[in-house]
């Protein structure tokens, strides 16, 4: 069958495959190696994004605010805010033209007819009372006050000559009023619109019934709120605010609208428009709307906002109060995502508000990013318990695969022909018995005995189906096994000069080695500052340095090895120790003792620990972070005595050295 495949050009609209579970877990390993706490893991996660298996970006938190930041400075480079009221000047200008041009032909018109129907008495006196009346209207229009509040109240009162002249300035009344009402009451623009003096003082009542809720409220009463909704829940539109809190809120977002469009002008435009609003208004409902406008400020101060624009393009109020409205919506959007990135919990955030403001492919990203946790429980990668996400032991030994994995491909670059990569099930000679599989080993199948364990279960016949308790492999003679104690120095300098992320990588990629290609080898692994303590492999991931207390105890730590590798006297044993500092601490009985610098009494017990070390046939290698000469004195004693080797290693090298040196101790065969 002929198969056909059409290529064509990104265009957003696509939908971008999700990374696959071990893309993600390889993701998450540097944070979890670092600290081992998954949420916060994820949060980084979410907050840097990642890149696709075919190579394409998943927009993290931290991307989607700078492009919510960039669009609304490019809004800001783009407007000029005084604009707006040149806007509203050019309108009134326009009107007053308007009626000028009216007022003359009227008056034409007059005379005009006049002569051709012929003059008397009553028609002279009707032309006379006209050319009055516009002179009245001429003068008028030439003493309008210079502040467009003024001239619109003055217009208001006027009684227009013109019929297109009024309508367009009952229009711009309309507007004004409509943006008024907008500004304070959400859909209360048809509400109120072409309003005269009874619903102005009806305005004027709601306000100061507005007033005494707040003060009563704010004096710790219980307001009536719903004998104010019974009152004048009609303006508030077919979905009226539920309760007082809902209605102070809603006010106070819409009101923010039209106090941050007056903050963004400059100083004269800002007290045109405050003068053009409050000629809207009688002089009681002015006084009710600026105390509401401060009540509200005090309760919401957040919302209170400038913007600087910079710009030349033009715009009219209605254009401006959107795009006050839009860039409200874009700071509450950035304050959402800069407290996710905190908290991690993606389901806050409102996807349509994402896609409205930052488009379709930032809403299909952050439903990507909504969709990780989930993908790596299925996977069996994450696990809940109660209400904390935490690793599975398979996630566990993904993240030892992941630190492997990143240490040999730097061998490989950088140590090619230095060690022989040990292959799983070439240590030793075939004996000729077999027994069933068993998990971690290498998988060196007896292909007969394997089809016999099959077709006895199932019977005769094709296919012949396999499951893992049919498989059955050879058993080799195994050459040697290993037991080694890492020991992890967890002391404060070594988080605080940047030294326990690589160690801790090191030990992950350590135990994930031994794991899966030397099966039968025991790893111990001891972390230690002022005490020594046992760490099991499945909570490595969670270890950290302790920064609280001081000391580096490595008396105790040796006094700890020899205890857990005495179990096996037929091995061979070794320590490998990891630190970047002389010991600083000992034991004194039970109890850890502390001098810096370290006391002659630390450094002899210490000393004597690594032989009695020495006398067990343990070897101890150590990988020093630090090249001070207090510490190379002292490891030097300590190989004198103990026959070890001794390596210095910069923390991006460590892994190298630790793994080179394992694998190569782990090929020696033991005698006799």
């Amino acid at each position: 069958m002929v198969r056909f495949f059409r290529y064509s050009a990104w265009d957003g609209t696509q939908e971008a495959p999700l990374p696959d579970d071990d893309a993600l877990m390889d993701a998450l390993a540097d944070d979890l190696i670092d600290h081992g706490d998954v949420s916060r893991a994820l949060r980084n996660l979410f907050r840097r994004g990642m890149q696709s298996p075919d190579g394409q970006r998943l927009e993290g938190l931290q991307e989607m605010l700078e492009r919510l930041r960039a669009r609304r400075q490019q809004a800001m480079d783009r407007y000029d805010m005084d604009s707006v009221m040149e806007d509203l000047k050019q309108r009134l200008d326009e009107i007053v033209q308007t009626e000028r041009e009216g007022i003359e032909r009227r008056v034409d018109e007059a005379r005009e007819r006049l002569a051709r129907e012929g003059t008397d008495e009553a028609r002279e006196r009707l032309l006379e009372r006209l050319e009055e009346q516009a002179q009245r209207s001429r003068e008028t229009l030439d003493n309008l006050p210079e502040g467009l509040g003024g001239a619109v109240q003055e217009l208001s009162e006027y009684e227009f000559m013109d019929p297109e002249a009024a309508r367009k300035f009952q229009e711009l009344m309309d507007m004004l009023k409509g943006q008024m009402m907008d500004s304070m009451f959400q859909n209360m623009r048809q509400s109120l619109q072409g309003m005269g003096p009874q619903e102005m003082a009806a305005l004027g009542e709601m306000l100061r019934a507005l007033n005494e809720m707040i003060a009563d409220y704010q004096g710790g009463g219980r307001p009536d709120f719903d004998g104010f909704m019974e009152r004048f829940g009609q303006l508030f539109g077919p979905n009226p605010p539920r309760s007082l809190d809902e209605l102070l809120e809603q006010m106070a977002r819409q009101m923010s609208q039209m106090q941050s469009l007056m903050d963004s002008m400059s100083p004269e435009q800002r007290q045109e428009l405050e003068g053009l609003m409050e000629s809207l208004m009688d002089g009681a409902a002015a006084q009710e709307m600026a105390q509401l406008a401060q009540a509200l400020a005090g309760l919401f101060p957040d919302l209170q906002r400038q913007y600087d624009f910079q710009g030349d393009d033009s715009l009219t109020l209605d254009q401006a109060m959107e795009l006050m409205g839009q860039l409200g919506s874009m700071d509450e959007l950035e304050q959402q995502i800069q407290e996710l990135t905190r908290r991690g919990d993606l389901d806050q955030l409102d996807l349509e508000e994402i896609e409205r403001l930052l488009g379709a492919e930032a809403r299909r990203n952050l439903e990507q990013l909504q969709r990780i946790a989930r993908m790596l429980e299925e996977a069996g990668y994450l696990q809940h318990n109660g209400e904390r996400l935490e690793l599975t032991p398979r996630g566990i030994r993904k993240i030892g695969d992941s630190a492997l994995r990143e240490v040999f491909l730097k061998l490989k670059k950088e140590f090619l022909g230095t060690h022989d990569v040990y292959t799983a099930g070439q240590s030793g000679e075939i004996s000729g018995a077999t027994r069933p599989y068993e998990f971690g080993e290498s998988l060196d199948l007896d292909l007969k005995r394997t089809l016999l364990n099959a077709v006895s279960r199932e019977g005769a016949g094709t296919p012949v189906r396999l499951t893992l308790q049919d498989l059955e492999v050879r058993e080799t003679e195994h050459l040697t096994q290993t037991a080694t104690c890492l020991l992890l120095d967890q002391s404060r300098s070594m988080g605080l000069y940047g030294s326990f992320l690589a160690a801790k990588r090191t030990s992950l990629a350590l135990a994930a080695l031994i794991q899966h290609h030397f099966a039968r080898d025991i790893l111990y692994i001891i972390g230690f500052s002022d005490y020594a303590i046992e760490i099991k492999a499945e909570d490595l991931p969670r270890v950290r340095w302790n920064a609280w207390m001081s000391g580096t105890n490595m008396h105790h730590a040796l006094m700890l090895s020899r205890k857990l590798l005495s179990r096996h006297k037929n091995a061979t044993r070794q320590v490998l120790m990891i630190t970047d500092g002389e010991p600083t601490a000992h034991l004194e009985g039970s109890y850890s003792a502390f001098s810096y610098p370290p006391s002659y009494r630390t450094i002899q017990e210490t000393l004597r620990e690594a032989k009695h070390c020495t006398q067990e046939g343990i070897t101890i290698n150590t990988f020093m972070l630090e090249a001070s000469h207090d510490l190379q004195s002292f490891i030097d004693k300590l190989t004198r005595i103990n026959g070890g080797r001794a390596f210095y290693s910069a923390p991006n090298q460590l892994g190298q050295y630790v793994l080179v040196d394992y694998v190569s101790h782990r090929r020696k065969r033991l005698s006799g």
